[in-house]
């Protein structure tokens, strides 16, 4: 189907708009007013750059206050509805959206809104208008679909349809089978958004919160199910009010929108991109420096050991068990900055993976390599994580380890580290939900609920996303504030079977471990009940320690460097959280350990 956007959805001026919903693939735009009062072009020029762009202008919007109110007010809102029919005229536009009143004047007469909302048509059709009318969900009077579309019915003209908007149907709890009655040729426009399911106003819950379909907790694909079936034909259109939005870049953000009209035509059975291909594990992290020696000293404490060079890029492979973690010297943003540039999963079929990725406009990104070097394909998450889609040592398919040779170590006196238990990613702080479609949709991971974890100087938001079998754990988190630089370290957790043996020989091998206070060991005492010497011997190592209806996690966590620390994990009788519950001691921890405090 077509896809369309509202240009409040985005943000900068009107022109910038336009230009990021077309390079998203956009095929049209509803005009809102502000935009177009506040834009220093015509209606003229602004109808020759939508052209130009190749975008249609699908709806123009709003109109307010118009209908159920006495004649001589209606009189003057006649007045004011043909000048705005003559402005769409300049525009190139055919629809025009008419919200339910919310006006103190307006009257409970559903027949006065009928009929004046007949005359409103009868005007419009004179300048080849159709009037779209909508019940906003806290209409004076009509605040739910079914009763406008019953004041449309009796009104009975061929330029008067309804506009549903998904927000304004499930926010209120209606229930959207009823869709299904009124005839396709009478739905003259569909908005979609999502939002968090929250118990808050509903007109600031609109104005503020509203999001992209999948990433709130509306079921937007089961309402958009019910509009085909009533037989609509129009595009598909979001209109997002979003306070975090309107201050990030328009690019990005229509392109997330963009993405998710795929994903939600894909749900309902419109679109058919490549199907998911679930990764079934982490291949390596890829980690970033200008200078190597910090993060070998690092690896080397936790039992790591260099195994192999990279043949032709300043690239070493550092092994334990099935862990691998790549360091590179090469290139580097920040010259003080350890940071995790890239992740590799392990992929059924990395080729379809790529084209789903590709599909869901999943940037995709150009590598450097030689011409034996194996052919990997990666995209860029939100973040800017450089995503690889390998199959490691498969007979039948390219392994990127063939690109390194192995180079002589000295056996390492391993921590017992197992495998990557999870990699934890900040995002930016306008990306989090963007983050969290991208990852669920591209990827096929599972989105498990978000939580908000008490930070010294904010709160940090947090969502996991795994893949069935809890081989693939990826957390994203956003820091407590837009410019909180701080708050955007990394870290990967590692796998062990027995933590207090692999806390024991780190710090033989001189490794340092966030200190953890007093304090929250007497609180875990009064929590749990341990065995006899369990809780001190946590106390001396600085273990941390947490338990849910599964089983038991233990964890700890090294010193930073530049932006990068490690976690070693336990999970014993298959405990699936993070210990979210012990977070705000760790981050407390670690900015007393920043330089300068």
């Amino acid at each position: 189907m077509r896809t369309s956007i509202a240009t409040v959805s985005l943000s900068g001026p009107l022109t910038e708009k336009l230009t990021a919903a077309a390079r998203a693939g956009f095929d049209g735009v509803e005009i809102f007013e502000n935009d177009l009062l506040a834009s220093p072009l015509t209606p003229e020029e602004i109808r020759a750059r939508t052209a130009d762009l190749g975008l249609t202008i699908d709806l123009y919007q709003p109109m307010r206050d118009i209908e159920a109110v006495p004649e001589d007010n209606f009189t003057r809102n006649l007045r004011r509805a043909e000048h705005k029919f003559r402005l769409m005229r300049r525009l190139g536009a055919d629809t025009v959206l008419v919200c339910s009143s919310v006006s103190p004047l307006a009257v409970d007469d559903d027949a006065l809104a009928a009929a004046q909302l007949r005359r409103l048509a009868e005007l419009a059709q004179a300048y080849g208008i159709r009037v779209a009318y909508e019940a906003l969900a806290w209409g004076r009077h009509v605040n739910t679909y079914d009763h406008a579309w019953r004041i449309v019915e009796a009104a009975d003209h061929p330029a008067l349809g309804t506009c549903l908007d998904s927000f304004h149907i499930l926010a209120r709890g209606s229930d959207p089978k009823g869709i299904e009655d009124i005839p396709g040729d009478k739905i003259f426009f569909l908005q979609l958004a999502d939002a968090p399911l929250m118990a808050m106003d509903v007109l600031q819950w609109s104005r503020h919160y509203r999001c992209f379909p999948g990433q709130g907790g509306f079921d937007v694909a089961g309402l958009l199910g019910h509009v085909v079936r009533a037989g609509y034909q129009g595009p598909l259109s979001l209109e997002v009010f979003n306070d975090v939005f309107r201050q990030a870049d328009a690019r990005p953000t229509a392109v997330d929108a963009q993405r998710s009209l795929i994903v939600l035509q894909e749900a309902t059975s419109l679109a058919t991109p490549p199907a998911p291909v679930v990764p079934t594990g982490v291949a390596f992290a890829e980690l970033v420096t200008p200078d190597a020696e910090p993060a070998s000293a690092l690896l080397g404490a936790l039992g790591f050991a260099r195994t192999a060079r990279h043949r032709s890029k300043p690239v070493e492979l550092w092994q334990q068990g099935d862990a691998r973690v790549l360091l590179n010297t090469g290139p580097v943003d920040r010259r003080d900055a350890l940071s995790l540039a890239a992740i590799g999963l392990e992929s059924p079929d990395p080729a379809v993976a790529a084209r789903r990725a590709e599909a869901l406009l999943a940037p995709v990104l150009p590598r450097r390599r030689a011409p034996e070097d194996a052919p990997l394909d990666a995209v860029a998450a939100p973040d800017g994580t450089q995503l690889f889609f390998c199959a490691t040592d498969q007979p039948e398919l390219p392994s990127w380890t063939g690109d390194f040779t192995p180079v002589d170590h000295a056996p390492a006196a391993g921590t017992g580290v197992r495998g990557i238990d999870h990699l934890a990613l900040t995002q930016p702080w306008h990306q989090f939900d963007e983050a969290a479609l991208f990852h669920r949709s591209v990827l096929g991971l599972h989105s498990q609920e978000s939580v908000d974890v008490a930070d010294p100087y904010g709160l940090l938001r947090s969502r996991a996303v795994t893949n069935p079998d809890g081989s693939v754990r990826i957390a994203l988190s956003v820091g407590p504030a837009p410019t909180d630089e701080s708050g955007r370290a990394q870290h990967i957790a590692f796998a062990v079977d027995d933590i207090v043996t692999a806390v024991r020989r780190i710090r033989e091998a001189g490794g340092r471990l966030v200190p953890v206070p007093v304090n929250y060991y007497d609180d875990l005492a009064a929590r749990y009940e341990f065995t006899p010497g369990e809780l001190e011997t946590y106390r001396e190592l600085g273990i941390l320690y947490d338990r849910d209806e599964h089983g038991e996690f233990r964890h700890c966590y090294t010193e930073t460097v530049g932006r990068i620390f490690f976690e070693l994990v336990q999970r014993d009788g298959g405990y699936r959280g993070y210990g979210a519950q012990n977070a705000p001691v760790r981050l407390a921890a670690q900015h007393a350990m920043r330089p300068g405090r």
